[in-house]
């Protein structure tokens, strides 16, 4: 099933990302795009989900100088923008992929693309590393610890149901069951035409 390799390839990811644990680190994706397609796009989405949810976590530091927050804060906006052109080159790759596939009559659209659910997956993924970290960290007290436990769980729960839930819509639209109908996500803020503040600028 897809969600196994998505699921296998975050995990691989997250892990060689913690190996130095750094935001600024080469990053290097063993997938070749021309040979690997659909794992290259996989390992690199996550890989940006991955800096962002540490880029994240050091903007909050409350001791953060105004300069680094500015910094930091345009190296989230980047890397936004390059989670959602990431998110529709995997559509692209699905829109190509069931080109030759005749909706049924009856064929219904879905909430949301496979790409944009891959995209909750990845962060999934994230969030279960991170909370079986918190479950386990020994300094911390034990009310915590169970509290993640708990949480925890559930997120392994929610794994289950969102890749259940993405083979599902792959396989309908394989089908001619559903239909793929992807929206550009058109942001207007990094546009220096319709931001009215940069456009200001020019």
């Amino acid at each position: 099933m897809f969600s196994e390799k998505a699921n296998r390839i975050f995990q691989n990811v997250i892990e060689a990302y913690h190996i130095k644990d750094d935001v600024a680190q080469e990053f290097e994706n063993p997938f070749h795009k021309e040979k690997a397609l659909i794992d290259h796009l996989l390992y690199r989405k996550c890989w940006i989900d991955t800096v962002q949810w540490h880029y994240e976590d050091l903007i909050r530091d409350p001791d953060i100088s105004a300069e680094d927050a500015l910094v930091l804060k345009r190296k989230i906006d980047a890397s936004n923008q390059d989670r959602t052109d990431t998110v529709e080159y995997i559509d692209s790759y699905f829109l190509d992929l069931f080109d030759d596939v005749e909706p049924k009559a009856d064929a219904r659209i879905n909430t949301e693309s496979p790409a944009w659910g891959i995209d909750r997956l990845s962060i999934l993924a994230l969030k279960i590393y991170h909370m079986n970290e918190e479950a386990n960290r020994k300094e911390a007290s034990e009310k915590h610890q169970m509290e993640c436990k708990a949480k925890l769980q559930v997120l392994l729960e929610q794994q289950v149901d969102l890749s259940l839930a993405i083979d599902q819509l792959l396989e309908d639209i394989k089908v001619g069951d559903k239909y793929m109908k992807v929206y550009k996500q058109m942001k207007m803020y990094n546009d220096d035409e319709m931001n009215p503040v940069l456009r200001s600028r020019r």
